[in-house]
């Protein structure tokens, strides 16, 4: 068994489908528009070692809160060594979108945090 996608809103699929393929190298397939659901739009960003992320929007999307909440909290992607997490995380840091820098975590993980346009956090770790 294997996790296939997750799935975020975003208030903007261009921007969000323009960071995935910046930062991780996803093919963005072509935009989706549902005829059952008026409005609906998605995209799906796949992942160059297998794994997808299904980019949503519609008008009914709001922003949320910057406060911890149930659900979600973040998406993480293995990058396969602590040298391929400093070299992004330095491209994201002069991109604006580094929240916390590469660090060695209490449970042994070599991570950094960055965030999606809409602000969803992505873990990228070694």
């Amino acid at each position: 068994m294997r996790l296939a996608h997750v799935a975020l809103w975003t208030l903007d699929l261009d921007a969000a489908a323009a960071f995935w393929k910046r930062y991780f190298d996803a093919e963005v397939g072509e935009v989706y528009e549902s005829r059952n659901r008026p409005g609906f739009r998605s995209r799906f960003a796949r992942l160059p070692d297998g794994g997808a992320v299904e980019l949503m929007a519609g008008p009914w999307v709001e922003p949320t809160a910057e406060v911890e909440r149930t659900g979600w909290d973040h998406v993480a992607v293995t990058l396969g060594s602590a040298a391929t997490v400093d070299a992004l995380a330095a491209r994201c840091n002069a991109d604006g979108c580094l929240v916390s820098g590469p660090r060695w975590t209490g449970d042994g993980f070599y991570e950094a945090v960055i965030a999606a346009p809409d602000g969803t956090r992505v873990e990228i770790t070694a």
